[in-house]
């Protein structure tokens, strides 16, 4: 952390796709830390802390474009000295070692009060490891080798939540219609999400996908 964040305000960057979620985050945190700039997918995380360089970014793991792991991935190599905390619904293990994998320092969940988010931010800019108590086990145990880290799947990673939902209904057997009234979404963006999963697992067709998602024993 810089000498000036030191005794100042921490500079902070909100990167999660939900605009009411970011709003909420920065009343909670506005008067200890200066939001400095926001984010709802990867591109624009990627652009607004790279133009920003805040001490730390509040990283949602589930974003458009290819999720939290891809904010860091393109980050890091550009400014190695920013820190990251996930803060997400999620405690799934691939989740939380995937992003901790790809270089977050801490990994929390949105259960988090607003004082514990202040100080994991604090701890984290000073260069500390912070966790949620229930997930601190388990990730010493999957990266002292008592989690099969090979059972993390690093493509499964490049998917949004959204795409996931999709991918899993269209390898179940929906048709687009089907998976477009599930979802309540349209049958136009449910192909325009089916296009980008298999650009990112790099499949050609609906076959290839169920064949991928049935090993993976995701339905």
């Amino acid at each position: 952390m810089s000498d000036d964040a030191a005794g100042d305000r921490l500079k902070v960057v909100i990167v999660d796709d939900h605009a009411m979620f970011r709003a909420g985050v920065r009343h909670e945190i506005g008067d200890h830390c200066e939001v400095v700039g926001e984010g709802e997918d990867v591109a624009s995380a990627v652009e607004a802390i790279t133009s920003t360089r805040p001490d730390v970014v509040l990283l949602d793991v589930h974003l458009p474009g290819g999720g939290g792991a891809e904010v860091i991935r393109q980050v890091l190599p550009v400014d190695p000295e920013i820190k990251f905390l996930a803060l997400s619904v999620s405690d799934a293990a691939q989740d939380v070692i995937g992003t901790i994998r790809a270089g977050a320092r801490g990994y929390v969940t949105k259960s988090i009060s607003s004082e514990e988010l202040l100080e994991g931010m604090q701890r984290v800019a000073g260069g500390d490891a912070v966790f949620s108590p229930r997930l601190a086990g388990f990730v010493l145990d999957a990266f002292s080798g008592a989690v099969d880290m090979s059972s993390i799947d690093e493509e499964l990673d490049k998917l949004s939540a959204r795409e996931r939902e999709v991918l899993k209904l269209i390898a179940r057997g929906y048709s687009y219609k089907e998976v477009a009234r599930e979802l309540f979404i349209s049958i136009k963006t449910v192909e325009t999400h089916v296009s980008s999963v298999l650009r990112k697992l790099q499949l050609s067709n609906r076959h290839q996908l169920t064949k991928w998602a049935t090993d993976r024993h995701l339905i």
